[in-house]
């Protein structure tokens, strides 16, 4: 049965820290209802707790975007409990360093496509054809910067980041036509336990509710592709057009991102 509360509701995984935690903080702020999603809801009813949340603004449902029963579980939950969101943003991502010459890291590409691509689509799911019925509601994919180029020791993490870019631009094309809108993000350097452990310079380093204030003014505008902040986006476009021996001297030396146990 839907929620009598008229406010409108953001769906969001990845919600117990970092990035997902910020956009919560942020949607909260202007009024919205929350469905925060993580593998552990425990914490994301304790952080709810300590912000002085109004307990009927918010549920936490507990999910694993690389188990696609749970988290269209979770999506089916929500939409039972809570109604239909207005925005679901997909956040849930990994990043680790890979070496293909190491036989372990084929396990940690796996892992890596299995939550940042399979489990953007699984977190969608649910959504995609009550969103159409009503003609109404927004699909926010999170990619990153990474996806623009190749980084050496981060093919993984680049090479599902890119696949969020194609599979959104796909997916925005076939929504189109039903009143539903697919937002790309691009996050250049947000500061997360992501990011932390990183061993080479971050440009424009943000934190997470400077991301967050940017992205939901993107989602609410209904930019299709937005790379964020700006500075970074300038980054991009000329990346895009260096010509690969430029771009190979550029990176030359560059510290790779850690490994899995590193």
């Amino acid at each position: 049965m839907n929620a009598p509360d008229a406010s409108p509701l953001v769906y969001i995984t990845g919600a117990s820290s970092g990035i997902g935690q910020a956009l919560a903080a942020r949607y909260y702020r202007a009024g919205w209802r929350l469905a925060l999603v993580a593998r552990r809801a425990a914490e994301i009813e304790a952080w709810c707790v300590s912000q002085g949340y109004e307990r009927a603004r918010w549920a936490a449902y507990a999910a694993d975007v690389r188990d696609i029963g749970g988290i269209v579980g979770a999506g089916r939950q929500c939409l039972v409990q809570q109604g239909l969101p207005a925005v679901v943003i997909a956040n849930a991502g990994i990043s680790i360093g890979v070496d293909t010459a190491e036989y372990e890291d084929l396990d940690v590409v796996r892992l890596t496509f299995e939550t940042n691509n399979v489990g953007l689509a699984a977190t969608f799911h649910p959504f995609v054809r009550p969103m159409s019925e009503a003609r109404r509601g927004t699909l926010v994919g999170i990619a990153s910067v990474a996806a623009i180029r190749g980084l050496p020791g981060h093919g993984a993490y680049c090479g599902s980041k890119a696949a969020v870019v194609s599979y959104c631009e796909s997916l925005r094309g076939e929504l189109r036509p039903h009143g539903v809108k697919v937002v790309t993000l691009l996050p250049g350097y947000v500061d997360t336990p992501l990011t932390r452990g990183n061993p080479y310079k971050m440009p424009f380093l943000m934190s997470p509710a400077q991301f967050a204030e940017r992205a939901f003014r993107a989602i609410e505008a209904g930019a299709s592709y937005r790379v964020i902040p700006w500075q970074m986006a300038v980054v991009a476009k000329l990346l895009r057009v260096l010509p690969n021996p430029v771009f190979d001297r550029l990176l030359a030396g560059r510290g790779r991102k850690k490994r899995r146990g590193q």
